[in-house]
């Protein structure tokens, strides 16, 4: 039997057919190209933001020093009276924990807590009692992440050699970094005789970061460590506020505050896709260093950053250590 059809009706409904095909293919194509547009967007920004220097002019910053260096290039991007010698706080528990794991003591054996040889100790309260012991590393840990200074005492105490050699590994150690400008006299940063400047303390986080250890520790949120004779426990917290924060990578921080060193924070962490480090100085306010790093990032990541209030940059102007930072580079000349 001999069949018939409409040739110009087959051709039609064959067109439209053809015609969808390309329409789903192009719609294919176009996610496609949403999703890696949307990458490749990203990662040209995130290449901009270093390659293009970025205006000084439109970063504030309310610390008194400050810098930032690029490690996947070794240059600075960014510094402010980077070369003045200040106070350090707390920072110094970051060479503290760097001197302890030098020594390859055994981490696991528990130390009693003392302060006989530190007379910064003096009136300082702790919730830490005196004589009773923690393991070394859960020791470390507490110095570090939540800046214990009975830990940090306690740490150099039990050093091979005693307190004095301890000290005298933190300055041989600074020597041997070339940190030039810094000298510590006890190890948990209340002297105000623990100096250094923002330029030396990167040398400091570049040696730091070869210790995983000291990243682990540093970052580590919060614990509760048990003490024994007598047994008893306490939770600590870091004290980085940005460590709690889903939207910053830290890797390796410590901060600081006493009120001649002002606040202070030292890190390792990504900005624009890079490995940054990051040291602030003397900064005003509970949480003025953590909103510096906050304007210092936004500035390298899109080229504009946040205002500093009124009362932090009246406390820079009072410390002026601008001035300071000109009389290093007169002599220097």
């Amino acid at each position: 039997m001999r069949r018939f059809f409409n040739k110009p009706l087959f051709n039609g409904l064959f067109n439209s057919i053809e015609s969808t095909r390309v329409k789903i293919r192009l719609s294919i194509l176009s996610l496609f190209f949403a999703f890696s547009g949307t990458f490749i967007t990203q990662n040209v920004n995130a290449q901009e933001t270093i390659a293009a220097p970025r205006d000084t002019s439109k970063l504030q910053v309310a610390s008194g020093s400050a810098i930032l260096l690029d490690l996947q290039t070794d240059k600075v991007v960014y510094s402010s009276n980077p070369d003045v010698v200040v106070p350090i706080a707390s920072v110094t528990k970051l060479m503290t924990g760097l001197i302890v794991l030098d020594a390859k003591q055994d981490l696991d054996e528990y130390i009693s807590m003392t302060i006989t040889n530190t007379p910064e100790m003096k009136g300082v309260f702790s919730r830490v009692k005196l004589n009773s012991e923690l393991s070394r590393r859960d020791t470390l840990l507490i110095a570090l992440m939540s800046s214990e200074n009975r830990a940090a005492a306690s740490l150099a105490h039990h050093y091979p050699g005693g307190y004095a050699a301890f000290i005298a590994a933190m300055n041989a150690k600074a020597k041997a970094l070339g940190m030039t400008s810094t000298h510590y006299v006890e190890p948990t940063g209340l002297s105000i005789h623990n100096v250094s400047t923002a330029r030396d303390l990167t040398k400091l986080l570049m040696a730091a970061r070869k210790y995983p250890l000291l990243s682990e520790l540093s970052t580590t949120k919060e614990k509760t460590v048990t003490f024994r004779k007598p047994v008893y426990s306490l939770g600590f917290r870091n004290t980085d506020h940005l460590v709690h924060k889903a939207n910053w990578d830290i890797q390796l921080t410590k901060t600081g505050f006493t009120n001649e060193a002002g606040h202070c924070l030292v890190l390792l962490t990504k900005m624009g896709n890079r490995p940054m480090a990051l040291v602030i100085l003397d900064a005003f306010g509970k949480y003025t260093h953590f909103a510096d790093a906050s304007r210092i990032r936004s500035w390298v990541e899109t080229g504009k950053s946040a205002n500093v209030p009124a009362v932090a940059l009246q406390y820079k102007a009072a410390k002026n250590l601008k001035s300071r930072q000109s009389g290093v580079v007169e002599a220097s000349k």
